[in-house]
């Protein structure tokens, strides 16, 4: 039987053992529920790594939890164990204005770091409706988002270095400065499962000169997303557009009043940036809105009345629980574009499965939550509110979505993983995994679907379209070198001199998708930037890749600059045994497995070979910085570990990590 009176004499915070504390460890915003065999109270980051360095020498599962907000099960320890409380590491270490970052310990509360930068004019974009108690450390964890990161991204949009206790016991830091691939980006998002963050580098902003903020009401829910469609169609960027429907709105008037109208949906929406901008913009959504038939739009007049509706939107929550003990809040993204047709199939599950709920959407990213009121007393309620849950995932999924966009994959998603993915990049995410905590210690059975475990019922996700014939090509000859066991080079445009009898991927050059409804593109990877930017000119679009002469492949592959990764959504990729896989999600916003599209940029090759990539588009021309080319990286364990998860063998462009010069 395992001693944990023995790991606690040796930290600062000693171990709690006590029933209630155990129990009060037991849970998180999910229904689910486990007991730990122990809490560790965190001080530092040195207690940390002790406690990770004490559960791998003895076979000890553990996790690493904040406030318990999340709502996907993530901090549920199933294998019992240990969990590591970090509130307790809750100091701002620095705020640099100059560098607009500020270093933190994973126990801060959101709202404190953005008291603490108010004073500067600075402020932190992620903004989850928990900020008011959710920890920063569990926002990088779960990859949070909030109503902002329409205009400025999930947290990995601003996380710029992390240092991590890893399962190993070692301590580890990871920079977005560092060479080869972004293992700062596998981290983020990967819900404990691959290490303990315990200080993070977080980059901030500069507060805007001003901000409208409008409130629209409309007759009908399908009125108001459409409206949402037109003003992304329309290129405008808002930094916030939300949506309610009737029983949301009525919900916060009856416990928040927040003077919201009476109408079927409203949508609350603000625009910033110099004052002559923002109004310009605001009179452009007046004008669209108009013409979808808004029943009435007003602006805030003061910060006070802004304040008031913002309190409200932020109350939803607590306002249905009102009707309700319980209230599960799905999270399910859905292209913009199908924002009109998701949020009618959310009303029809409503109604199959005889369950009560509200619908709130971060709309301008396609990003759904339907809060469904039960009573888990009643088992009866608590199960059809389960299945209603498990349709709409599927239902983002059969739309081309995601089954997450903000709150995670923890548990209660795990097996709707299987609707997104396929077998092959689930058994990716699980080498990925094995990589770097190959005990499985690290928060274990989350994120995957266990073995044999399968979802209920069907999602059928819309097929890929079909390679291109260049590609299929390329695949083809990887497939042969694989069957002989040989080693693989493939280059882009051939800048970098390769050796005799190097594959290339010029011949990719299709511009394969433009989907101006939702602002995204796709294209192969043999295309040259210069030749991107003149296909999507030709559709009034940028994508702010250059005009240079490589390829888009080779440009990501090797990440000139960090800025490069803002715009990256998914990728199709091929691995060094001919498999081919689709890694991320074609949406806008997506918080599903690991991020494997980011984690490729700086890997020159190394992992896997983009075939094509899939990446926001704007109406404006997007800056470009100047950078010149990057020198080969030099190797470091945590690469060479990740390329054990993604070619076993060794033999994809091995000589970038052997040293060998082409």
């Amino acid at each position: 039987m395992t001693d944990y009176r023995e790991l606690g004499a040796s930290l600062s915070g000693g171990v709690l053992l006590g029933e209630a504390d155990l129990a009060a460890y037991s849970y998180d915003g999910s229904l689910e529920r486990a007991r730990p065999d122990a809490v560790v109270p965190v001080r530092s980051a040195e207690d940390a790594r002790a406690a990770v360095a004490w559960c791998a020498e003895r076979g000890v599962p553990f996790l690493a939890r904040g406030a318990g907000t999340n709502l996907c099960g993530s901090c549920v320890p199933l294998r019992g164990g240990l969990i590591l409380a970090m509130a307790r590491m809750s100091r701002v270490l620095s705020l640099d204005s100059e560098r607009l970052c500020a270093s933190v310990e994973p126990g801060v509360v959101n709202l404190n770091l953005q008291k603490a930068l108010e004073p500067l004019g600075l402020f932190y974009a992620p903004d989850p409706a928990s900020f008011k108690v959710c920890t920063l450390g569990g926002n990088l964890g779960e990859n949070s988002g909030g109503p902002r990161c329409l205009k400025y991204g999930t947290t990995t949009n601003h996380v710029r270095a992390v240092e991590a206790a890893m399962p190993d016991g070692s301590f580890a830091r990871f920079s977005l400065e560092d060479d080869g691939p972004e293992l700062v980006s596998l981290l983020v998002g990967a819900e404990g499962t691959l290490g303990v963050v315990t200080k993070a580098l977080l980059g901030v902003l500069p507060a805007p000169e001003s901000i409208v903020t409008l409130l629209a009401a409309f007759p009908s829910l399908e009125q108001a997303t459409g409206c949402v469609s037109d003003i992304i169609a329309a290129g405008l960027a808002p930094r916030v557009l939300e949506a309610m429907d009737r029983l949301t709105v009525e919900s916060i008037e009856a416990y928040a009043p927040a003077g919201y109208p009476r109408a079927e949906a409203v949508l609350l929406i603000e625009l910033e940036g110099a004052p002559e901008r923002a109004a310009a913009e605001a009179e452009s959504v007046r004008e669209l809105a108009a013409r979808r038939g808004c029943a009435e739009l007003r602006s805030a007049k003061t910060a006070a009345e802004r304040d008031r509706l913002w309190e409200g939107r932020r109350s939803a929550y607590a306002a249905l629980a009102r009707l309700a003990p319980n209230v599960m809040v799905e999270d399910g993204v859905v292209p913009r574009s199908r924002l009109a047709a998701g949020a009618r199939r959310l009303l029809d599950i409503f109604r199959e499965h005889r369950v009560q709920g509200g619908l709130l959407f971060h709309a301008g990213d396609g990003n759904l939550h339907p809060n469904i009121i039960f009573d888990e007393r009643d088992k009866a309620q608590t199960d059809r509110a389960r299945a209603a849950g498990h349709e709409i995932l599927a239902a983002c999924v059969e739309m081309g979505g995601s089954i997450s966009g903000e709150h995670g994959i923890g548990m209660d998603k795990r097996a709707a993983m299987g609707w997104l993915f396929s077998e092959e990049t689930l058994a990716l995410f699980r080498r990925i995994k094995a990589a770097f905590d190959p005990k499985g210690l690290a928060n274990p059975d989350k994120l995957f679907p266990l073995a044999g475990e399968k979802p209920p019922g069907v999602a059928r996700r819309p097929a890929p379209p079909p390679l291109g014939a260049a590609a299929a090509e390329l695949v083809e000859s990887v497939r042969k070198l694989a069957s002989a066991g040989k080693p693989v080079e493939v280059v882009g445009a051939g800048t970098r001199a390769p050796r005799a009898g190097a594959l290339s991927a010029r011949g990719l050059t299709r511009l394969v998708d433009v989907d101006r409804g939702n602002l995204i593109a796709t294209a192969e990877a043999g295309i040259s930037p210069a030749e991107l930017e003149a296909a999507l000119s030709r559709e009034g679009l940028h994508a702010g890749f250059g005009s240079g002469a490589g390829t888009l492949g080779g440009l990501l592959a090797t990440r000139p600059w960090i800025g490069i990764r803002d715009g990256i959504l998914a990728m199709r990729i091929l691995l060094a045994d001919g498999t081919v896989l689709e890694v991320g999600s074609k949406v806008v916003k997506s918080v599903a497995g690991y991020d494997v599209p980011r984690v490729l940029l700086g890997s020159w090759g190394t992992l896997a070979v983009i075939l094509e990539a899939t990446f926001k588009v704007q109406p404006l021309p997007v800056p470009v910085p100047a950078a010149p080319p990057r020198p080969r990286p030099a190797p470091n364990p945590w690469w060479l570990k990740l390329k054990g998860a993604f070619d076993p063998g060794h033999r994809l462009n091995a000589w970038v990590l052997e040293g060998r010069h082409g």
